[in-house]
């Protein structure tokens, strides 16, 4: 009795970080990116995030088992650099770089579509599988809702167009990089495997920010060092943890919930913190991807027992 109880304490603990933390995510970015160069804001983040949770990964594996050596072999790390690239370089670097103009609630909603692009992408490599009809039309709502969100609000030549559609570049770098480590045969733990990507990737969208020029507009903002310093141990480091817990002792529909919540945390900081507001066609967008993403992950049933004989 005292174990289920445990369990269920840390469920929810462990849904409420998800939940709070990467739904809080969006406007500690829009926050960070307002007073700091966005490549480095990201990179130094993701570096710093990388070597803290590469010793407390190595000091778990340690205790696990001490006499396991650590195999980090070049196929390991061409996974680590693609997956990096994808995850952190791309995903990330396209949603700074894009959140100076557009607003963390619209970041949020339009990120909403990485649940698309990963049951398209997740048709290729050995463990590819096709797309049923549910599956299709949860797509195709997620496309229209998609554009309901970028539809300019003042005519096509809108200055937030371009923006968007780079974040949603980002999205199919992040649904390329998970299918891609989903299909890959790792051998380090999952943990390890995360920090090595974080600190990899960091490196990576520093040294963008550094060939960018970003060094002669650095300053020691107390608000972009806040919101850094809050994205690298809360965002990077606990929700993960959180988000691995939730992945090994919950089912994955339940995991997957917070796709749906975090836009919503999202939306509801952005009006109360920054003032942002969103248009009816964008909130019909928001019901729209909510709709298609409930349909491309609604859980398959589970098959019914063959009769004795």
């Amino acid at each position: 009795m005292r174990d289920a109880r445990r369990h269920r304490s840390l469920l929810i603990a462990c849904f409420a970080i998800i939940y709070l933390i990467w739904g809080s995510s969006y406007l500690a970015t829009s926050l960070g990116v307002r007073s700091l160069p966005p490549f480095l804001f990201g990179g130094i983040r993701f570096v710093i995030a990388g070597v803290a949770l590469w010793i407390v990964a190595r000091t778990l594996a340690a205790r696990r088992a001490p006499s396991r050596p650590l195999v980090v072999d070049r196929v390991e790390w061409r996974h680590v650099a693609i997956v990096g690239f994808c995850t952190v370089l791309l995903s990330n670097g396209c949603n700074v770089w894009a959140m100076q103009w557009v607003q963390s609630n619209q970041s949020a909603l339009l990120n909403v579509s990485s649940a698309f692009w990963i049951p398209i992408f997740g048709m290729l490599g050995p463990r590819g599988h096709a797309i049923d009809r549910r599956a299709l039309i949860g797509l195709a709502l997620g496309i229209a809702g998609t554009l309901l969100i970028v539809w300019p609000r003042e005519g096509l030549q809108t200055a937030n167009l371009f923006p968007q559609l780079v974040i949603l570049v980002g999205c199919m770098g992040w649904a390329a990089g998970t299918i891609y480590l989903r299909n890959a045969k790792l051998k380090l733990d999952l943990l390890s495997f995360t920090a090595l990507q974080m600190l990899v990737g960091g490196v990576m969208l520093t040294v963008l920010g550094l060939v960018a020029g970003e060094v002669g507009r650095w300053n020691w903002s107390p608000v972009g060092l806040a919101a850094m310093a809050y994205l690298t141990v809360f965002s990077s480091c606990v929700a993960y943890a959180a988000y691995a817990w939730l992945a090994q002792n919950t089912s994955p529909a339940r995991v997957a919930t917070y796709g749906y919540v975090n836009p919503a945390i999202a939306t509801l900081l952005g009006w109360w913190v920054l003032g942002e507001l969103l248009t009816g066609g964008e909130l019909l967008g928001m019901a729209v991807i909510l709709v298609g993403v409930v349909l491309v992950n609604w859980p398959d049933p589970e098959p019914a027992p063959e009769a004795p004989g």
